[in-house]
Order: C-alpha cells, then sequence, then structure tokens
C-alpha cells in the first residue's frame, strides 16, 4: 500500500517560512479603518492612519520629541515617587502596581515634566504617560503639574499640558480628588501672572483630569475622534435613562457645543502651537 510510503509534503517551503518571519510585527492594523499599516509608514506619520486619518495612542516621550524642535528637551522633577500612603490593596496591592507600572513605562509616575524649544521659544511640556495605571493622576501627577507651574512663574515661560487619563487614582482615595484644586489653584496664578496655559487632550482624556486641569486652557485643544468627558457614556445613560447622541464625548461634539476651541491634526499641531504662542506673547 503505496500511502503508507508517501512523505507528507511541508505545509510551507522554507521560502515562504522564510518571508513570514521577516514580515511579522511588521504591519499594524488600523482600528478605525481596518487596513494594514506599515509601522514605518505608520511612524513616518506621526502614528496618523495614512487612510482615513485615524489618531493611534503615542506615549508621552514619543510626544515631546513630536513637539519640541529637533526633538530635543530636558526633563525635570523626575525624582518624584508615590509613597502608597493609604497602603491600598485590591487584587493587587498598590505598591506592587507602582513597581510594576514603572518597570514597564520607565517612568517614576504617569507624567513627565520637559523643557526644551518650541519654535525657537523656551516653553515648558507636560505629557501625560497613558500606559502608568491608566494615566491616573494621584498625589504625584498633581505635585508635577504644580511644579510646571511654579517653574512656569518663576522663569515666565509659557506652559503646555498633553493630556492622556482616565482620571484620578483611586488607589490614593481623597488624596487624589485633593489635585483637582490644588492643580486649579496653581492655574489660577499662572492666569493672574497673564502667561499662557495650552491644553491638548487626547484620547482618552476622563475623570478629575478633565475636570480640573485639562479644561482649564487659555486655548482647549482637541485631537480628533478623542474621547473627552468626566463620567462614561454607559453611566451617564443609567443617570439621566436616556439614549446619548451619537458621537457624544468625541472631540468633534465637543467643539461643536463649545467645549473645546479647536481640533487639531497631530501632524499640524506643533505648528499650530508656535503659532498659538507668538499670539499669546510677544
Amino acid at each position: 500500500m503505496t500511502w503508507f510510503k508517501r512523505e507528507m509534503s511541508p505545509l510551507a517551503s522554507p521560502k515562504e517560512e522564510e518571508k513570514t518571519v521577516r514580515t511579522e510585527g511588521l504591519f499594524i492594523k488600523c482600528d478605525n479603518c481596518r487596513a494594514a499599516i506599515w509601522k514605518k509608514d505608520l511612524e513616518a506619520n506621526e502614528k496618523v492612519c495614512p487612510k482615513c486619518n485615524f489618531h493611534f495612542k503615542v506615549n508621552a516621550r514619543e510626544r515631546l520629541q513630536m513637539l519640541f524642535d529637533d526633538g530635543k528637551y530636558d526633563i525635570l522633577h523626575n525624582n518624584i515617587i508615590s509613597p502608597d500612603p493609604l497602603k491600598f490593596v485590591d487584587r493587587q496591592p498598590y505598591a506592587e502596581k507602582l513597581v510594576s507600572a514603572r518597570r514597564s513605562t520607565g517612568l517614576n509616575d504617569a507624567m513627565i515634566n520637559a523643557e526644551g524649544k518650541l519654535g525657537g521659544r523656551p516653553s515648558l511640556i507636560s505629557a501625560m504617560e497613558y500606559t502608568f495605571i491608566g494615566g491616573s493622576m494621584g498625589s504625584i501627577v498633581g505635585e508635577m503639574v504644580t511644579l510646571a507651574v511654579e517653574k512656569a512663574l518663576h522663569d515666565r515661560l509659557p506652559l503646555i499640558i498633553v493630556s492622556a487619563s482616565g482620571g484620578a487614582r483611586m488607589h490614593e482615595g481623597a488624596l487624589s480628588l485633593m489635585q483637582m484644586g490644588k492643580v486649579s489653584a496653581a492655574l489660577a496664578r499662572l492666569d493672574e501672572a497673564r502667561m499662557p496655559f495650552i491644553s491638548v487632550l487626547t484620547d482618552p482624556t476622563t475623570g478629575g483630569v478633565t475636570a480640573s486641569y485639562a479644561m482649564l486652557g487659555d486655548l482647549n485643544i482637541g485631537e480628533p475622534g478623542a474621547l473627552i468627558g468626566f463620567a462614561g457614556p454607559r453611566v451617564i445613560e443609567q443617570t439621566i435613562r436616556q439614549k446619548l447622541p451619537k458621537g457624544f464625548q468625541r472631540s468633534e461634539f465637543l467643539l461643536q457645543h463649545g467645549m473645546l476651541d479647536a481640533i487639531v491634526d497631530r501632524r499640524n499641531l506643533r505648528n499650530y502651537l508656535i503659532n498659538a504662542l507668538n499670539f499669546f506673547l510677544p
């Protein structure tokens, strides 16, 4: 019976297998149009889909590199670490979550304060890191914002904050909620000194961050399609017992209803900010 002697042909030839290995991980699928995009093309396009203009999430370091002149900046206030004041434990101790987040992101908390030049003008930019416990605002993030404001006041520098957050960090209880008042009071001093503060809201910006500094800018800018709000849509629907309109809490909806001053494509954001600072400052 010859079929017992027949050798099974491989599913793929060595050449085909080699091609699979070479292309693996080099493409990424757009969450909006489902198109396969060459990763290098996506990065060259500042992580905006070249087919549908969907804005992929970017981390804090990438954001700073995109905005500052030649991608050069100095990091400030990078020696502050949360003390885990409540010794909070849910499925995992908060202290362990902090260690894990620091290890995975290389940051001490969910924000980077940086100083550099934007259009040749010395500027401060604070960028939030969403992958650090959902970009949540605990006592350290509140302190980082306050320190950035104080430096802006002392050195007479414009301040830009790029938000990406799930809201206040409940692992720190009332201490995280107190940051809303703290940063709002600090920004009031910046306003009295007539120094500009520009808020850039990216996907997502929610909770206590939206309810404090993210919406207190002299100019509030949203990225296209960004989720921006306080409570989630499901919670709101359950509270008011009504169906929310299409696109609710997206940046386009907020611009239409006067909550944002502008929606700016990420590829144009740097030039937009330069022109805005030239308008605000002599």
